[in-house]
């Protein structure tokens, strides 16, 4: 705990020095967000926050392997695949954050991200029985692995649309996966969840809202990218109740949002990446919460689904499902609920 403890300390200190500075740096090189129909800012905003972040947790989590301490006895190579599957993130980020890029560009250099940690050794190398035993993945373990990569990353940027939120929902996660990882003894799941943890938790002092810089995809592909890898890491000593079920409990609410966007684009004809205001955020909003209240609701649930998670963990194997297909029930009852609240509220407002 207290080693824990000064490395979140140690990558949320990077992370306020560091933030400012990018904060300069994207108003110098135009990197800004301007408001829109789907933004709930009214000024341009800074965006390539992800630099702090991602500086924060690689450089933290280097100068911890190079100094006397446990994380330096641990096996350097799933860091090593860490940091080089990031660099093609990073650089994504950066030219979307400036730019733009097409949605096919992006899951291409996605999946080659996740490629890359296949290559250093994480992946889903057994399929758990949640009644009774397990299975080898075999040819399965790289498309498993590279779809559970896309998901998460692309979930976490989905959800990044509202001040604070992903960094919320990610500090929420990675400490779900820090005590589960506790509990098992798993000290490179306690290590890489610690930087998160500190990381999002100093980047909070400035996006929380009224928002002052935006990780921008940036922040979000590489929050996704090395959530999923933890997770990863936490499924490979089999410490997961089922096979990634775990992670996907502890965090339901941006896949399940990512997910239902993506029916609700396809159901409609629209091109599934074409972005729109139909996420849960966008419709508290619409429903009269506030963005803090609004914030502070989605950070409710994220931490629901994350003490779930951790006693899913805990939890005999042939619990686990029925308890996640509740949970997978809920969030839909919920995002009809909201969905119809919704239109009610819009068709109210027309008739005024």
């Amino acid at each position: 705990m207290p080693y824990s403890l000064s490395l979140a300390l140690s990558a949320a200190a990077v992370t306020l020095a560091l933030t400012p500075v990018v904060m300069a740096l994207a108003r110098r090189t135009g990197a800004l967000d301007h408001p829109g129909p789907r933004r709930v800012h009214r000024d341009p905003v800074p965006t390539l926050g992800g630099l702090a972040l991602a500086a924060a947790v690689l450089g933290v989590a280097w100068a911890a392997r190079a100094l006397p301490g446990p994380a330096a006895g641990l096996d350097v190579k799933p860091l090593l695949g860490l940091t080089l599957a990031t660099l093609p993130i990073l650089a994504l980020g950066i030219v979307d954050d400036v730019r733009g890029v097409s949605p096919h560009a992006k899951l291409g250099i996605q999946a080659c991200g996740a490629m890359v940690l296949v290559l250093f050794g994480y992946g889903v190398p057994e399929l758990t029985n949640p009644f009774n035993g397990a299975f080898a993945s075999g040819p399965f373990n790289l498309p498993l692995t590279v779809a559970w990569v896309l998901v998460v990353m692309n979930a976490i940027n989905l959800i990044d649309g509202l001040d604070g939120l992903a960094s919320g929902a990610v500090l929420i996660a990675a400490a779900t996966l820090w005590w589960v990882g506790r509990s098992h003894g798993d000290l490179y799941v306690m290590f890489i969840a610690s930087l998160l943890i500190g990381a999002t938790l100093g980047f909070l002092r400035y996006n929380f809202p009224p928002a002052r810089i935006f990780m921008g995809d940036t922040g979000s592909q590489f929050l996704g990218l090395t959530l999923a890898a933890v997770s990863l890491l936490e499924n490979r000593k089999g410490t997961a109740a089922v096979t990634l079920l775990f992670p996907l409990v502890a965090l339901a609410v941006p896949i399940a949002d990512g997910a239902i966007a993506f029916l609700r684009r396809f159901l409609r004809g629209a091109p599934v990446f074409h972005a729109d205001t139909g996420h849960i955020h966008h419709r508290l909003l619409r429903l009269g919460l506030s963005p803090r209240a609004a914030l502070f609701t989605l950070w409710g649930l994220c931490a629901f689904c994350g003490a779930l998670a951790a006693l899913l963990s805990a939890w005999p194997r042939a619990a686990s499902v029925p308890v996640a297909f509740a949970l997978a029930l809920l969030l839909f009852v919920a995002q009809v609920w909201l969905r119809l609240a919704d239109h009610r509220r819009g068709s109210a407002d027309g008739e005024r």
